[in-house]
């Protein structure tokens, strides 16, 4: 089990984009939930606006299909560890990874936008005391070439 912080960018990630697919509001409600419940809805609101600009800069940028695993899955695919990763890499300004991360989960070497948004996400998870271990930012390191479908 990732540590909470870990899980609330996962979760968040998988919520969101799952939102963006399928237009059911139901999922941004869940990461809500998950988020307001770890920091307060007061702190949770900035949280929401950075993660959405976030998850839609990765569905733009990507030039393949983003995997996620449904809502109540305990555990998370190669792209949303390759996701948390990246928001690590941000917060422990770990470039080489968090670039490497982006390239791996767009499958596009067209990243500045979304890891903009990694960035802000991550700055802004850090003002509210959710800082991601910075041995997250290797877990994303195995996961890096598609034939890799382990889960953390």
């Amino acid at each position: 089990m990732l540590p909470a912080p870990e899980r609330l960018v996962g979760v968040g990630f998988r919520c969101w984009l799952q939102g963006f697919q399928t237009s059911d509001i139901g999922c941004w409600e869940v990461a809500w939930q998950e988020f307001s419940r770890a920091v307060g809805p007061r702190a949770a609101k900035p949280l929401m606006t950075e993660l959405a600009c976030w998850v839609r800069a990765v569905q733009d940028s990507a030039e393949r299909r983003i995997e996620v695993y449904p809502a109540q899955c305990r555990r998370f695919c190669r792209d949303e560890c390759l996701a948390i990763s990246m928001v690590a890499a941000c917060q422990h300004s770990t470039c080489p990874a968090f670039r490497a991360c982006a390239v791996a989960l767009l499958g596009s070497d067209e990243v500045e936008e979304a890891i903009e948004g990694a960035e802000s996400f991550a700055r802004c998870l850090k003002d509210a005391g959710q800082i991601l271990s910075p041995g997250t930012v290797f877990m994303g390191a195995g996961l890096v070439t598609p034939a890799s479908r382990r889960l953390c």
